[in-house]
């Protein structure tokens, strides 16, 4: 994986522990579109490292099929931008090697922050956070999930929950993809003058 520095923004793409639609905790399949858009973006905003956390060894290996073919493969050559894209991701199997790496990189306590298409108490606005990555000195690793979302357990368990996407209609159901390019944009993109 190849890190970008000067971010303090990672990100995590994790398979488990996500819900199911009747809310219990289960694996989920990594997907190859996943991968690409979601490294698109993390590439184009300046993400730190896009990491993709899944403990199912079949999953890593798919995942890892498509990223040497297009970091090393005949797809670097084909498109030497995906390439640049897809080097931003290393697959790991528990959210403790993420965690411990970016410590290592950084040399800091990282802190992990949730998403989740319902609302909380207490939940992180985009303008709160976009000014603790813009001004502070943290290091933040969002965390998106796959399936039906992130577990309760998990997201009772992390240091900030971030407010939900919310459109112009009661309808909310983003693919990850879309939703993590909207939250980077929310997050990293320039001020609007």
């Amino acid at each position: 994986m190849n890190h970008l520095s000067g971010s303090n923004l990672y990100l995590a793409l994790l398979h488990y522990p996500v819900k199911n639609k009747d809310g219990k905790a289960i694996a989920s399949a990594v997907t190859s579109i996943d991968l690409h858009d979601i490294a698109r973006a993390a590439r184009t905003y300046g993400v730190g490292g896009f990491y993709v956390v899944t403990p199912l060894e079949d999953q890593r290996e798919f995942a890892g099929k498509i990223i040497n073919h297009w970091i090393g493969g005949a797809g670097a050559t084909y498109n030497p931008d995906r390439k640049e894209a897809l080097s931003l991701i290393s697959l790991k199997d528990d959210l403790e090697k993420v965690t411990d790496e970016i410590r290592a990189i950084e040399d800091r306590q990282v802190s992990i922050v949730v998403t989740s298409a319902q609302g909380a108490p207490g939940q992180l606005g985009f303008g709160e956070f976009k000014k603790a990555l813009k001004y502070g000195n943290g290091v933040y690793l969002l965390a998106l999930g796959t399936a039906w979302g992130l577990s309760e357990q998990f997201m009772a368990a992390a240091d900030y929950r971030l407010a939900p996407i919310t459109g112009k209609t009661d309808y909310n159901h983003l693919s990850v993809r879309s939703a993590a390019s909207i939250i980077l944009d929310r997050l990293l993109a320039g001020d609007i003058e």
